[in-house]
């Protein structure tokens, strides 16, 4: 019987910069949008926050109630917690290893904020949050909010034990991730042992979004950074990643939505009259009224 034949590996096309844009206290890296590289369709936004230490009787995060239409939020909580409330009449506080996937759909209100406790004690954050694009079909969703903590999401072994694949969304070695997305995406977190390696197949077409939190592995054979998106070649069906010391990732690959995109501040839709009529209505109050 002949040998299968390996999947071709994907190569880099040009690694991205996070610039640093610290939001009062808050430690802010943002590799998306960037000087090179608008969106990776549909992904349009990352924020890391952190790694950073919060002292005693500190003020927490800053995010106070804003509201969005248009798109999907996804938020990691690498280390500490977050506080989320919004007008859908969703209220949680996740804690560190936990996801929270919010739609904002049609619009809605939300805070992120730090707990009581934390505000009082202190600690450890670091937090990353990707926002994604919803199809013209979808922007007007109803908006719906899902809050996982860390032993919700199947941490699956590879290698030897050597990388660690945090399932969110999507199918790998038959498990599927807890989020049921409204699109066809794969979402995970990885964490690379000295030593580890791990190839994530990716269909033809799709767009990656590969994120480097820590260390600096290897991405298709060739040298990657801390605090860099990766922008990969459409040139394979799956990626290579090996790691010679501890290493995260963020990972994701969805298909394009190519359509036209306009957003300004926290609404992204496809019309310059979308977003006009966004604002208006968040000024009259459509999308509710969140008080904390």
């Amino acid at each position: 019987m002949p040998m299968p034949t390996p999947m071709p590996s994907r190569t880099i096309k040009r690694l991205h910069p996070a610039y640093r844009d610290d939001i009062g206290d808050l430690v802010t890296r943002r590799p998306l949008p960037g000087p090179a590289l608008d969106q990776l369709d549909p992904f349009l936004f990352l924020n890391h926050h952190g790694p950073q230490v919060y002292p005693p009787n500190n003020r927490g995060l800053p995010f106070g109630p804003h509201p969005h239409r248009g798109f999907e939020t996804v938020t990691f909580i690498l280390d500490g917690e977050l506080a989320h409330l919004d007008t859908g009449g969703h209220e949680s506080v996740i804690r560190a290893g936990g996801v929270q996937w919010m739609t904002a759909g049609r619009g809605l209100v939300h805070a992120e904020l730090s707990s009581a406790a934390f505000k009082r004690s202190g600690g450890p954050l670091e937090i990353l949050q990707l926002w994604v694009n919803l199809p013209a079909r979808l922007k007007m969703t109803a908006p719906r909010y899902v809050g996982l903590q860390g032993e919700d999401i199947p941490a699956i072994a590879a290698d030897d034990g050597k990388v660690t694949l945090n399932l969110i969304a999507g199918s790998w070695q038959e498990q599927k991730g807890p989020i049921q997305p409204l699109l066809d995406f794969f979402m995970a977190t990885l964490r690379f042992a000295p030593g580890g390696r791990l190839s994530l197949p990716v269909a033809a077409g799709r767009n990656v979004f590969l994120y480097v939190v820590s260390g600096a592995p290897e991405v298709g054979g060739q040298p990657a950074r801390p605090h860099h998106l990766v922008e990969l070649n459409n040139d394979g069906d799956s990626v290579e990643i090996a790691a010679g010391t501890d290493a995260v990732i963020l990972f994701g690959h969805a298909e394009p939505l190519n359509e036209p995109v306009v957003a300004h501040g926290p609404f992204v839709m496809n019309t310059r009259e979308e977003i006009l009529q966004a604002i208006q209505d968040y000024q009259t109050g459509k999308m509710g009224d969140l008080r904390i």
